[in-house]
Order: structure tokens, then C-alpha cells, then sequence
């Protein structure tokens, strides 16, 4: 069972903040970091590190090949990551003292994929294999009729959200992985309970993963509607939980793991993430996440 991963490779730019910069405002960043990250890569390494076979589908700039060798010591297939004569994607991340994070993203490399590209890097997949995608990169759509073509499960977490652009593509995917915000802007509904309703009534072929911050998560599908709730750790940044929830999740998922044993060990792996700064580099080991569950699992 392969994971293929159509996503981004970012540098990520990070600054320690006091706030958010507001408008108008020059603030000062008491410290700076250049870290290798991206929705696509963090959820690639949080995979790999679930145990899963993944192989990451992306681009990068010929300037920035340490990108790739982070992934492969990560443990991630990067055969399939293009070097292209164009600046990477990048994103600026402000982090402030409580672990809250502000993010601004250049694509770059990440939207300049071509569709001989993608189809050559699925042909190796079998039937059952995973695609998993989020909203970085260009060729979506190719890549999930592609995928669909092959007999693989296509599991979608459209950040950043664009819902008009979003919708149609939601016929061709199994899994759904949204936050409340996202959930609500898919569903244009103002409160997450409305909007987790029309998702379901709209979308009934639809696995769908909620997560909720400190809420926790909500996994709806054919066994129902189950709910687990966040552990409680000492945020120090939450840049990467999510990305490290889904590589979490979806690895024991497509392991053939229940829903619920899944969400714990995404849930877990998301506290231990929240505890440690930057993106790729706070993402737990699996023996971590197996430790952490043994003590404080429920």
C-alpha cells in the first residue's frame, strides 16, 4: 500500500513575534529561521514517520536541492519531485509567544507541474493506493481523474480554501479533510455544526476528517459519527499539527486501522508536534507517538 502525495515544498520563512504585524505596523522579529516545510511536504514526512509508504509528487527550484535530501532522510520517495529553473515556493510565517501562527504563501515551483509530470509519476500505483492532495499545487484535477482511472482512494485537504474551486472537484474524492474554517467556507455556512450538516447532506459519498483545534476532531463515514478530543499539552507552536494529524491519520487509515484508533494517533501526534517549534522538524517519530499514547492514551 503506497500514499502518493501531490503537494508542496516550501522554505519556510519564520519569525517570533510579540502579535501579528498589523497594518501599518513595523515590528521587530526576536528571532528568524530559513526550515524546510510546505501543507505538502510536512504531511509527506508526518506520513513517513506513521510508518506509511509514501511517494511525494512535487517541484523545486534548482537552487534549493537540501529540500530533497530532508524529505529522503525523512524517509519519503522523492522521485517524483521535479527540479525546475524558478524559485521555490516559500511561505512567511509569523509565530507568536503562544504558539499561533500567521502564514503568507508564494506558490512558486509548487504551480508549475505538468500533467506528463503527474501521470508519469502515478503510473507505478496499484489498485487501492492512496492519492492524497491538498490545494498548493496546480494539476488537481488531472491527478484525481488520474488517480480515479487507476482504481486508487483519493483523500483531499483543500487549504488553502478556495470553495468555488473546490466544489467540483469533491465527486472524485473519498476522504475529506477540512478544519472549521475551511468547513465553513465549503459549506458557506457560519457556524461549523451547520456546516458539518450540509457537507454530510451535499457530499453523502464522503468520508469527511474535522478537525477543531482544541475542540479535537470529528471523523464522519460509514461507521458514523465519531469524536475524539485534542490531549492537552503546552502549545510552542501549531504550525505543523494539521499537517501532522492528517500524515498521522490517514497512515493508520490506510493501514486498516478503525476511525478511532486513527484519530488518536493523529491527535497524538499533533500534541507532540505543538510542543516543539518549526514545521517538518516538530513532527514525532512514530515511537514517540507510540510512547505518548501508552501513557496518556485513552
Amino acid at each position: 500500500m503506497t500514499i502518493y502525495n501531490l503537494g508542496s515544498i516550501n522554505l519556510d520563512h519564520v519569525y517570533r513575534v510579540k502579535h501579528f504585524v498589523r497594518p501599518g505596523e513595523t515590528l521587530s522579529s526576536a528571532d528568524y529561521q530559513v526550515l524546510h516545510g510546505g501543507k505538502g511536504a510536512n504531511q509527506s514526512i508526518a506520513l513517513a514517520r506513521a510508518g506509511a509508504d509514501v511517494k511525494h509528487i512535487g517541484a523545486i527550484g534548482e537552487a534549493d536541492p537540501w529540500v530533497i535530501d530532508q524529505l529522503a532522510d525523512a524517509g519519503v520517495d522523492t522521485t517524483a519531485v521535479a527540479r525546475l529553473n524558478q524559485a521555490s515556493g516559500h511561505a512567511i510565517i509569523q509565530v507568536t509567544g503562544d504558539g499561533e501562527n500567521a502564514i503568507l504563501i508564494y506558490p512558486g515551483a509548487n504551480r508549475s507541474l505538468s500533467r506528463s509530470h503527474i501521470e508519469k509519476a502515478l503510473a507505478g500505483c496499484e489498485d487501492g493506493d492512496w492519492l492524497l492532495l491538498q490545494n498548493e499545487t496546480n494539476g488537481l484535477a488531472e491527478a484525481m481523474d488520474e488517480a480515479v482511472s487507476r482504481g486508487m482512494r483519493v483523500a483531499f485537504n483543500p487549504a488553502p480554501m478556495v470553495s468555488e474551486a473546490v466544489g467540483p472537484l469533491l465527486d472524485k474524492v473519498d476522504l475529506l479533510i477540512v478544519n472549521e474554517v475551511e468547513a465553513m467556507d465549503l459549506a458557506d455556512r457560519t457556524r461549523v455544526d451547520d456546516a458539518e450538516t450540509r457537507l454530510q447532506s451535499e457530499y453523502p459519498h464522503l468520508q469527511i476528517l474535522l478537525t477543531l483545534g482544541r475542540a479535537g476532531v470529528v471523523y464522519i463515514g460509514p461507521e458514523g459519527r465519531q469524536q475524539a478530543p485534542a490531549f492537552p499539552v503546552d502549545a510552542v507552536d501549531t504550525t505543523a499539527a494539521g499537517d501532522t494529524f492528517i500524515g498521522y491519520c490517514l497512515a493508520a487509515l490506510a493501514a486498516g486501522e478503525t476511525p478511532d484508533v486513527a484519530l488518536r494517533r493523529g491527535s497524538a501526534a499533533a500534541a507532540l508536534c505543538v510542543t516543539q517549534p518549526g514545521a517538518a522538524a516538530a513532527i514525532p517519530e512514530q515511537q514517540a507517538v507510540d510512547a505518548f499514547l501508552a501513557t496518556f492514551g485513552r
